[in-house]
């Protein structure tokens, strides 16, 4: 699996670059004189302007592959941020953090693609979601303490700057280094028989894809709630020392989603259950955030991470399951389109409601509606593409 172990390799440094601004750009807008309220609409905008690029993702990634989807996503990032390091103007933030939003759209659907289309066997499909979500968790794990130590050190413009150039660079790497699995596949059908091509490549359908659209309330709610807490926490920064602070607790998240990736022995559990009984402790976590609970908030954030860490690959599983086998592609654009309202809501909601309402009893009820329709997104069983399948790595 060289196509998997170059793909995780790229992810993981595009997560770090990532991940590494969470605790940084909200002090950042701040310093250039953005007042709360304007901070929650550039978030929203950053998630409302996914949706374009994830429409034209799930027809593009179908038809094109991944490849070229995932170079223009990181380059286009790459350089984004590079300009981000002169902005002065918080209006001049709110319109490249809408652009970055568009482009890094397509990375998501892209790359969930091209790992489900490795194999055809779903138990190799959930565990290379699972490896998916196990460098997104690694690079979290490191990338805010170090993107909030990165600023503490050398100052916003460079950091940005240097965090600009590593996407550069990574996605030149990705035009070099990845491959498409459908072109080879196609290849290989073109110099077999007739009697054997229809396996290679099956007909995707529209009525293959029979997704409940319920499914998606799920990643609406997590995206929002998530959202909420992105907003919230680097709120707490109002110093150096702060956003040292704000990056640790963001890393914490990462270490408990980590811990529950770790536990393979949970990928052999259905993916409905996972989903179901993740999504339920995410929620009774934020309950405790919004009412005070007498833990520690680290220790709440481990709660969350470690069931998050249930929830994105048994999601991924559940969808690929739902789908059929049939059009990854728009899947996982839907998917993404979901994530990117729930990003909207999250943080325009927080910023509205801040000073009347708790935003953690909001991601509560998110997570509690959608949990209500859950149970409506049984799957049903994937018919396999050839007698033999074929392992994951």
């Amino acid at each position: 699996m060289k196509t998997a172990l170059w793909l995780y390799l790229f992810l993981f440094v595009a997560f770090f670059d990532l991940h590494a601004q969470y605790p940084i750009l909200t002090p950042f807008a701040i310093s250039i004189g953005a007042a709360p309220s304007f901070i929650g609409l550039m978030m929203g905008m950053y998630s409302i302007t996914h949706l374009p690029g994830n429409v034209i993702a799930g027809y593009g990634v179908d038809r094109f592959g991944s490849r070229l989807f995932i170079v223009f996503s990181l380059l286009g990032a790459g350089i984004i941020l590079l300009f981000q390091a002169y902005v002065t103007d918080p209006w001049q933030l709110l319109l490249l953090r809408s652009i970055s939003g568009f482009v890094l759209a397509f990375l998501s659907p892209a790359c969930l693609a091209l790992l489900a289309r490795l194999t055809t066997d779903p138990e190799g499909q959930g565990k290379l979601m699972a490896g998916n979500g196990l460098v997104h968790t690694l690079a979290a794990v490191v990338s805010p303490a170090a993107g909030a130590y990165l600023v503490a050190k050398i100052g916003f413009s460079t950091a940005f700057t240097v965090l600009g150039w590593v996407l550069v660079v990574t996605a030149l790497c990705a035009l070099i280094f990845i491959r498409d699995i459908h072109a080879r596949m196609n290849e290989k059908a073109a110099a077999l028989p007739n009697r054997v091509k229809k396996p290679l490549q099956p007909k995707n359908t529209l009525k293959d894809a029979n997704v409940p659209i319920v499914v998606y309330l799920l990643p609406v709610a997590l995206s929002c709630a998530q959202g909420i807490l992105s907003f919230e926490l680097p709120l707490m920064a109002s110093s150096k020392e702060g956003m040292l602070t704000t990056g640790l607790l963001f890393s914490v998240v990462s270490i408990g989603a980590l811990v529950t990736l770790s536990m393979l022995f949970l990928n052999r559990l259905p993916s409905f259950q996972r989903t179901l009984w993740g999504a339920l402790c995410l929620a009774l976590v934020y309950f405790g955030i919004a009412t005070g609970f007498p833990l520690p908030l680290a220790v709440m954030l481990l709660g969350v991470g470690m069931a998050k860490g249930i929830i994105m690959p048994a999601m991924s599983t559940l969808l690929i399951e739902l789908s059929g086998g049939a059009r990854y592609g728009r899947t996982f654009s839907i998917l993404a389109i979901a994530f990117s309202i729930g990003s909207f809501l999250g943080p325009m909601l927080a910023g509205q409601l801040r000073d009347h309402i708790s935003p953690y009893y909001i991601a509560f009820l998110a997570l509690m509606t959608a949990l209500l329709f859950l149970p409506f997104c049984r799957t049903r069983s994937i018919a396999p593409a050839a007698p033999n399948f074929h392992k994951a790595g």
